[in-house]
């Protein structure tokens, strides 16, 4: 799955200048717990403004929410995901960054994902990411080999094919599979190409 399909669609934004009340309002009003932040002009990157960015910066210090204004306790830039990018990524890039949501842009904001829509609405229960990449490789190497055989092993669509299929070994090793003693490139060079008669 990618991040535009289980991304929140509903998205509410900010500007930098207004005040952590009014921030705290909106987040009430709507039942979230993150606002994106307006850019200010076309070359402005978006900015992001949590509940746990009000509560440790403001709430913490007992600092006046009509005094504090957004862009004092805001992150920015933000960490941004783009539409199409896998779910298994925009996990480990929420994970690695410590960020448990982001904003879905693309030229303009689409959406908002967060932590709790990759748990609660992607199918790596039903489909986990490390069978699916067993049946892509599988797949993969069946095309390098008759790519191989149609163009020959050391065409440019071949060597293209054999790449493709070490990415994908890379990734399923990542994902746990038992690293090979040899890769499947490594095995397909060591046989006989052609039958001699």
């Amino acid at each position: 799955m990618r991040a535009k399909q289980i991304m929140t669609q509903d998205v509410a934004t900010i500007r930098s200048s207004a005040t952590v009340a009014e921030a705290v309002r909106l987040l009430r009003l709507k039942g979230l717990r993150a606002l994106i932040v307006e850019p200010r002009h076309s070359a402005d990157a978006y900015g992001i403004v949590t509940v746990a960015d009000i509560a440790g910066k403001v709430v913490a210090y007992g600092k006046d929410p009509e005094k504090v204004h957004v862009y004092e306790v805001m992150s920015k830039p933000c960490i941004v995901i783009d539409p199409d990018l896998d779910v298994e990524y925009v996990a480990r890039l929420l994970t690695n960054t410590n960020v448990w949501c982001a904003p879905v842009i693309r030229g303009e904001l689409l959406g908002v994902i967060s932590v709790t829509d990759i748990v609660s609405k992607d199918d790596f229960i039903a489909k986990p990411k490390l069978v699916f990449l067993r049946k892509e490789l599988h797949k993969a190497v069946s095309d390098a080999r008759a790519i191989s055989a149609n163009y020959g092993p050391d065409s440019k669509r071949a060597m293209e094919a054999w790449d493709f299929v070490d990415e994908l070994e890379t990734e399923a090793c990542y994902y746990g599979l038992p690293k090979p003693e040899k890769s499947a490139r490594e095995i397909f060079a060591e046989k006989p190409q052609f039958a001699t008669v």
